[in-house]
């Protein structure tokens, strides 16, 4: 059995921050453990439209300038190239096709155990799988009789097959409002919320958000059990609002069931609809941790700024609002990355 200083599950952005720093706080060469056929996180199956929402000097990971105009929001396929050169860059054994299905603790130390069978020994294990691999499908009454299509945002990639259908999609963040203006342009398109929807600006006075949150330090505070419990809001510089409009897609409050062919509305009114598609979000999950006591009853982490409570030598990077607001993001995760490094090596 080959053992490794450090073991990452998961290669990703996270992951891969974490390893481009594990050098720094002492750790030794890191093995990377990713269950895809490459080391670019869930970037290769998002949406082909989606844009990021930074700028691409808030966008990059350490050690590594995001290519490019710097005041441009890169594309998911430039995501994706940037993970691709970052992870060749890297001093790091880098083991693709290996989904990790356990981990235990055993005399001192982490097994690693992959899905061939193939086991690992390592000193430290950090989790960083990421808050994109298991999507988030409420199941609302009627679903079952529904002869529709119900899909999540983890499975749309373009408009194209929703031409000419009624088309509901639910969720009040910058996925679902990404998606149902693209989907206006083609479809009789609606957006079902629980919520009236909110709009931040990206840009104020002459200044994109991020350079706000970066100079008065909001992106890094941690402040977490706060931002956590701020409604959602759309950032959004004009185009996606205007974009809405310009379609005829509009705002309803949420569905309260399915039918055979369609949904029925909070007032009663029934509808024909083709398809409902998801924009709800992922939820953690570590499947593979169960039974080492770092997980709770509902198999999320109990974790405290991304080290494990009461399990040694087990991390977590990639976690939304993990520290601060930019957690879970491209700009943040080298920051949590480097603060759970220097605690697990203390």
């Amino acid at each position: 059995m080959e053992h490794s200083d450090l073991i990452i599950i998961g290669a990703g952005q996270a992951g891969l921050a974490t390893a481009a720093l594990a050098r720094r706080y002492g750790f030794g060469r890191p093995l990377l453990l990713e269950a895809a056929a490459e080391p670019a996180g869930s970037w290769p199956y998002y949406y082909d439209s989606l844009t990021l929402f930074s700028p691409a000097r808030y966008s990059a990971l350490p050690g590594l300038p995001f290519p490019g105009d710097p005041d441009r929001y890169p594309t998911r396929d430039e995501v994706v190239d940037y993970l691709r050169q970052y992870a060749a860059r890297l001093d790091a054994d880098i083991r693709t096709r290996t989904r990790v299905t356990s981990v235990r603790r055993e005399g001192g130390a982490w097994i690693v155990t992959a899905e061939d069978g193939e086991s690992w020994s390592a000193r430290t294990v950090i989790a960083a799988t990421g808050n994109y691999t298991t999507p988030r499908a409420p199941f609302l009454p009627g679903q079952d009789a529904f002869s529709g299509r119900v899909l999540h945002a983890a499975e749309y990639r373009n408009p194209e097959s929703f031409a000419g259908q009624r088309v509901v999609v639910v969720g009040g963040g910058n996925t679902a409002v990404q998606i149902a203006a693209e989907l206006g342009a083609v479809a009789d398109t609606s957006l079902a919320t629980r919520r009236p929807l909110g709009w931040m600006p990206q840009t104020m006075l002459g200044r994109d958000l991020h350079w706000w949150l970066k100079h008065t330090r909001l992106d890094i505070a941690p402040i977490r059990r706060w931002l956590a419990k701020l409604p959602v809001s759309v950032l959004d510089d004009g185009r996606y609002r205007a974009a809405l409009d310009r379609h005829g897609v509009d705002q309803r409050s949420m569905f309260a069931r399915y039918e055979a062919d369609g949904v029925v509305w909070d007032d009663g009114t029934k509808e024909r609809v083709d398809a409902v598609l998801l924009a709800t979000g992922y939820q953690l999950a570590f499947p593979y941790l169960e039974g080492t006591g770092a997980l709770d009853h509902d198999g999320q982490p109990l974790q405290r700024g991304g080290v494990a409570s009461g399990v040694p030598a087990l991390g977590f990077v990639g976690i939304e609002f993990q520290r601060s607001f930019s957690s879970k993001t491209l700009r943040g995760v080298g920051r949590d990355a480097g603060f759970v490094l220097a605690r697990l090596r203390s």
